[in-house]
């Protein structure tokens, strides 16, 4: 995976939950095309994330946390959306926290209910923002027959680098 959309991994129960966080800065290129200003209408640039990023984020998170599960032994890959409700935007300057629960782990996958809040950088207050739930799939358990590399190529360096820094992962893990 090269784009991660979460930032840091702040708690992870294994086998049960993880939280992590997704800081929004207007550095963000993303951001700049949702919603530009136009001068035509008169209407002042209003960047909001877009959701299909915050279902992304949510399903980096649940997804390290239903890897972990396995001990990232697994290749986990995103099935279904089975579920995305959000009814707040998130500017630059917002940060967002994901909470994913593992609803079902078995050796063909898993489900997973999650949650996003909106935290507000003036108050700290937490928003609730919506509700994503997801399916996933262990790759190799599931594609009978077909040829996937041995290299866990889902929980690439990026997301390693990540875990690392965020305590999941040992300094000198593979």
């Amino acid at each position: 995976m090269r784009w991660m959309w979460i930032d840091r991994v702040v708690a992870l129960e294994p086998g049960r939950r993880l939280v992590a966080v997704k800081n929004i800065s207007l550095a963000e290129e993303h951001l700049h095309d949702h919603f530009a200003a136009d001068a035509a209408l008169g209407l002042p640039a209003q960047p909001v994330m877009p959701a299909a990023l915050i279902i992304e984020g949510m399903a980096q998170s649940a997804g390290i946390l239903v890897g972990h599960a396995k001990d990232f032994r697994e290749k986990v890959v995103l099935a279904k959306v089975s579920r995305a409700e959000l009814g707040l935007d998130a500017a630059p300057g917002h940060a967002l926290r994901y909470t994913a629960e593992i609803e079902r782990l078995d050796d063909t996958g898993a489900s997973t209910r999650g949650t996003v809040e909106r935290l507000d950088p003036a108050t700290g207050a937490a928003e609730p923002m919506g509700r994503i739930d997801l399916l996933f799939s262990h790759l190799d358990q599931n594609m009978a027959g077909t040829a996937f590399p041995d290299h866990n190529f889902v929980f690439g360096e990026g997301f390693k680098t990540l875990l690392r820094m965020s305590g999941v992962l040992p300094a000198g893990s593979a």
